[in-house]
């Protein structure tokens, strides 16, 4: 159980947050994914792929210059998350997202569990795993059209280029648009919510920086303190999100005098 003091306070935040109707944002990466079980990228490089490189497998040069070697990893990763099911903190937070009308929700994981556990309003910075474009045009591919492909990595159907996953690899740069509207967010939010992402990671870790600066309360959640706990964060709970996140959701429930969605 997280700090009871420091849980009071950050369901004071959340509730002024409410009763005034101002906007909440949540900032989310790697560690929510990994208590579903997901291997972040690097613990997923074991077995056949422990002697590739992150530049062999997630670089615009490591895919052309080895095509179906790159596929097949990303076919294996797909796999992997499609097993994993949202967990208790990734119900907290679709909970949480009716309860504010000016929500929006942030992440840096590309597994698309926010989605699954009922999450509408979600802006994926890095992409995600079972979306597909073409190498060239960033013409949009169908996971329906791959199925039936012949060749490894198939092609694009309009300009024969090849189908790459539709995620941010190293060296490139975020989609502008949805950055775009997480520096929006993040300069308008009221409280934001830090949760399972170490803060080392630009531009995401900025956005903490420029709620604060707007006048934001910012609350954290993660296991251990990350690179904002001294300099932007006013309350820090400490311990893994499947468990702080709905005592959180319960907690405010309770102040606002709620029945509380169950998830079980």
């Amino acid at each position: 159980m997280p700090d009871l003091a420091i849980l009071h306070k950050a369901v004071q935040a959340l509730t002024h947050c409410h009763q005034t109707q101002g906007s909440l944002v949540v900032l989310t990466g790697a560690g929510v994914s990994k208590e579903s079980g997901i291997p972040t990228f690097r613990d997923a490089q074991t077995g056949l792929w422990a002697n590739y490189k992150a530049e062999d497998l997630a670089t615009r040069e490591g895919f052309l210059s080895n095509p179906a070697m790159v596929w097949d990893w990303y076919d294996f990763r797909r796999n992997t998350v499609w097993q994993a099911q949202p967990n208790a903190a990734h119900q907290a937070l679709a909970d949480l997202e009716t309860l504010f009308p000016a929500f929006t929700l942030i992440t840096q994981n590309i597994d698309n569990l926010h989605q699954r556990a009922g999450s509408q309003t979600v802006l994926e910075l890095h992409g995600n795993i079972f979306r597909h474009k073409c190498l060239d045009h960033n013409h949009p591919v169908s996971l329906a059209l791959l199925a039936d492909a012949e060749v490894s990595p198939p092609r694009c159907p309009v300009c024969n280029a090849w189908v790459r996953p539709d995620v941010v690899w190293f060296g490139e740069m975020l989609p502008p648009q949805v950055l775009d509207r997480a520096f929006l967010a993040a300069e308008h939010a009221s409280v934001m919510l830090i949760v399972g992402t170490s803060g080392v990671v630009h531009p995401a870790a900025s956005l903490p920086q420029i709620a604060k600066e707007a006048g934001a309360t910012v609350i954290e959640i993660n296991p251990e303190m990350s690179a904002f706990t001294p300099f932007v964060v006013d309350h820090f709970l400490q311990g893994p999100a499947a468990a702080v996140l709905p005592a959180l959701r319960s907690a405010l429930a309770q102040k606002l005098g709620l029945v509380e969605a169950s998830h079980g």
